[in-house]
């Protein structure tokens, strides 16, 4: 009892937890968790708030203590625990997860982190985010998550995949395949459409319309071969060129009008 206690409080730390890191207790893991919004969130004005208005800060100091208790083999109390705190946080979070340090939880509603998921330290997580499986079978199924990672708000990142260092999950995409550090990911699936990204934590709003360069290129497209159709069949379409004109601009600069300045 007396080293589950211990161990529980963070005072001893098994060979996988040392391995490469620094020990810390699990007061200081409760303490650095709080000090983490100051770092992320502009909206923070008192400490008062933390208290009330950040469900993702309290879900991951749920998840610490569950975490804990888990490994030290309470399990049916550590899984009651967090239903408990899923009822106030609104999040699921299994406790066999490994959360690094300084994991910020942005909001937190309808947050979903599988049992044998990993994520590494300093990541950034929007409300809405699911880290699943897409197996039923025992052993790694959940995604690791690499230190620096953002990951926009209903983003789905799913299976034993990992998503490297200083990468970005654009929001609502899904994503099924590994993506390379310092790299941006959005779609459904998610592709690759930036790399060498920026180390910005706010950078994920940064992402490319890729509708917008689809269109702009199939209406190139369509300019070229009209042109050669005139040259090569005679074909004259010059009488709605004007009118095709203007709705292409019109088009483009409506689509210019979303980018950020």
């Amino acid at each position: 009892m007396k080293i589950v206690i211990l161990k529980l409080y963070g005072v001893i730390m098994t060979n996988d937890e040392t391995n490469n890191k620094e020990i810390i207790s699990l007061w200081q893991q409760i303490k650095e968790d709080f000090s983490v919004p100051k770092l992320n969130d502009p909206a923070l004005d008192s400490n008062v708030e933390l208290f009330f208005n950040y469900p993702g800060v309290w879900a991951i100091v749920n998840h610490r203590i569950a975490n804990r208790l888990y490994n030290s083999g309470w399990k049916r109390l550590a899984r009651a625990l967090v239903g408990i705190g899923s009822i106030f946080t609104k999040t699921d979070i299994h406790p066999a997860a490994t959360i690094g340090r300084r994991v910020f939880i942005d909001h937190a509603i309808g947050v979903v982190i599988g049992a044998t998921a990993i994520v590494e330290d300093d990541v950034l997580i929007y409300q809405g985010v699911t880290l699943g499986g897409v197996s039923l079978n025992k052993g790694k199924r959940h995604p690791t998550i690499k230190s620096n990672v953002v990951i926009g708000s209903g983003a789905k990142v799913l299976g034993n995949i990992t998503i490297g260092q200083n990468s970005k999950i654009g929001a609502n995409s899904v994503v099924v395949c590994d993506v390379p550090e310092n790299s941006t990911a959005v779609g459904v699936p998610a592709k690759i459409i930036k790399r060498d990204n920026k180390n910005c934590k706010l950078a994920h709003g940064d992402l490319p319309d890729i509708n917008k360069e689809m269109f702009k290129y199939l209406l190139e497209r369509i300019h070229v071969l009209e042109v050669a159709l005139k040259e090569e069949d005679g074909i004259d379409v010059s009488e709605k060129d004007e009118k095709l004109e203007s709705d292409y601009n019109n088009f483009i600069e409506a689509m210019n009008s979303i980018k950020k300045n």
